[in-house]
């Protein structure tokens, strides 16, 4: 039986299709020339993705049609013990003539243990290209994967990949012979009334937490339910799902209310989260630093907060009745104080961190060190970067929220010049309030900085979605007038047409070095510009202008009059504007 998305597919197609489960294909070919072209004809005919389960014995397993850009696993019924690989290698088409294969893609073969993943570009009628992944050595406790590819149809070295499975058979036993893998990924549905770009997002932010996404939901609707968030009769629906697909964890792409958590649950029978919840556990796994830690608590404590929910009337407040007036308070409202005080506790403690950084950022102004900081969308490439600018040895991982402390490390300028340069916390649309507050500390690097240097991921399909992403978080910061320099990164794997957006942004490959000159020789230039001298005399009347040249400008001396401040500071051009419009010049 196919599986997956048939809706609109004619049943002659189908029919053909099942034909393929009494196909025989060659034992000794990876992908054979015939069923290569059999995928690749209705992948084209139908305009979405599609799967095949081939067996070592040259047997299709199973067969499964996606919508366009997204195609859920069909359940694995076929899995041998777990000592060893699946028995059966996954490919599948890309439409769009994307031939490489995807995070998903390489967190599946990792997880679910396949012979191997294949992918295969399909655009126009023809097939672009084709990639191939194989379990490799063990490294940090976890199965690397070994990439083959992409090769031209007709190219393929089918004897060279057949191999490279009985190698990777080896090292998975011998990985089990050593300490054991032990799967503990959970099995996901993610569901979502937005799109498939965000439903593409919640992916990857799924495969980051370690979750295994089995299948995809979008519901168009255009306002959440607000009992179900999805709508009872949908949710109906997906607890059949659940339960065929042995789901273990839903997760909603909108934050959703402790009524529509609750009532979703009761209805999927599974466990409900949502965005922001997922987010919290990534942030609670890459968390290093003290303070992010600090950081994390107190969002997950302020995500809890309205959540939590009463057990009727067992709990409610003792005294409203004959027979309940006295002392006493529900289980309820014991928790919230609990987590009220848990707040209060970690604010304090981000209050003390942050007096001292206010600390350090003023030793650092004193001796005219200038900061230049990196933002961007998550993934987008700024560890790398910073890593290529400075020689630095930041984490890096193509996963989202690779890095969640701020790292400052010293750069070197053209012109004997330097400055700090500083790597942040990624941003994401949806990004949410509890993670935008609580983090407002770390991001403050953003807000105090001389230069921000905005790093976009030229090679993404969301480009200008998620460049627009950052402008916005960087106006609810308050750093959207500071001066600011575009780099496009991954200019190697883009496919540029046309104009570039911004005309003056930097293109870059922080992997390879490309740009990278520059770049530094436009952040030199910018640094030398960044700082004028000024001397004011502000009356005492309109302290706040000198409180807010303290904040933002660099003081070099202060000298009090009769009428007023004399001080001399470095100011950049657009605190300079508005500081003379508080003076009313």
């Amino acid at each position: 039986m196919i599986q997956g998305n048939l809706t609109g597919i004619r049943e002659s197609t189908l029919n053909e299709l099942e034909r393929l489960y009494d196909a025989e294909f060659e034992r000794d070919a990876f992908l054979p020339d015939r069923l290569l072209n059999i995928l690749v004809k209705h992948t084209t005919a139908l305009n979405r993705e599609m799967l095949v389960y081939l067996g070592r014995d040259g047997t299709v397993l199973e067969i499964a049609i996606g919508s366009l850009g997204s195609i859920a696993l069909p359940e694995l019924h076929l899995r041998r013990n777990l000592d060893r690989l699946a028995g059966f290698r996954c490919i599948h088409t890309h439409p769009g003539g994307n031939a490489r294969l995807s995070d998903v893609d390489l967190q599946a073969l990792r997880l679910l243990r396949f012979d191997a993943m294949c992918a295969v570009g399909v655009e126009d009628g023809i097939c672009t290209g084709i990639s191939a992944a194989f379990l490799g050595e063990t490294e940090y406790d976890n199965l690397s994967i070994v990439l083959k590819g992409p090769v031209k149809p007709g190219r393929i070295p089918q004897n060279l990949w057949m191999k490279e499975i009985e190698l990777a058979e080896a090292r998975v036993k011998q990985a089990i012979e050593k300490g054991g893998l032990v799967e503990t990924a959970e099995k996901v549905m993610l569901i979502s009334t937005d799109s498939d770009e965000s439903l593409d997002e919640l992916a990857s932010l799924a495969e980051t937490a370690g979750a295994m996404v089995m299948t995809r939901v979008l519901q168009n609707r255009l306002r959440p339910d607000p009992a179900t968030y999805i709508g009872s009769g949908k949710a109906e629906e997906l607890q059949l799902t659940c339960q065929a697909m042995e789901i273990d964890l839903a997760i909603l792409d909108d934050e959703l209310t402790g009524a529509q958590q609750r009532n979703l649950e009761n209805a999927l029978g599974v466990r409900v989260i949502d965005r922001t919840a997922l987010i919290l556990d990534i942030f609670a796994q890459r968390a290093q630093s003290a303070e992010g830690k600090l950081q994390v608590e107190l969002a997950q404590m302020k995500y809890r907060l309205p959540r939590l929910q009463g057990m009727g009337t067992v709990l409610s407040r003792l005294g409203g009745g004959i027979g309940t007036r006295g002392p006493g308070e529900s289980q309820l409202e014991v928790d919230r104080r609990r987590i009220r005080r848990r707040i209060d506790d970690l604010e304090n403690q981000l209050k003390d961190l942050k007096r001292q950084r206010d600390l350090r950022r003023a030793r650092r102004e004193k001796t005219g060190q200038t900061t230049v900081a990196l933002v961007g969308y998550t993934n987008a490439g700024k560890s790398t970067l910073l890593n290529a600018l400075s020689g630095a040895d930041v984490l890096v991982e193509d996963k989202l929220f690779a890095t969640l402390d701020p790292v400052m490390r010293r750069v070197q300028l053209p012109e004997n010049r330097e400055c700090l340069v500083v790597d942040t916390v990624g941003f994401i649309r949806k990004l949410p309030h509890p993670l935008v507050q609580a983090f407002r500390s770390t991001l403050e690097e953003a807000l105090y900085a001389d230069l921000l240097v905005v790093v976009s991921d030229l090679s993404s399909p969301h480009y200008k979605q998620q460049r627009d992403t950052v402008f916005q978080v960087l106006n609810e910061l308050g750093a959207g007038d500071k001066p600011i320099l575009e780099a496009l990164n991954k200019a190697d794997a883009a496919h540029i047409t046309g104009m570039i957006e911004p005309a003056d942004a930097i293109l870059i490959s922080a992997k390879n070095g490309e740009g990278l000159d520059q770049l530094l020789a436009e952040v030199s230039r910018r640094v030398a510009a960044l700082r004028h001298r000024a001397e004011l005399d502000i009356p005492y009347a309109k302290g706040s202008v000198l409180s807010l040249i303290h904040d933002r400008g660099q003081v070099l001396s202060e000298e009090y009059t009769d009428t007023g401040t004399r001080v001399a500071c470095l100011l950049d051009a657009a605190l300079y504007q508005k500081v003379m419009g508080m003076l009313g010049n």
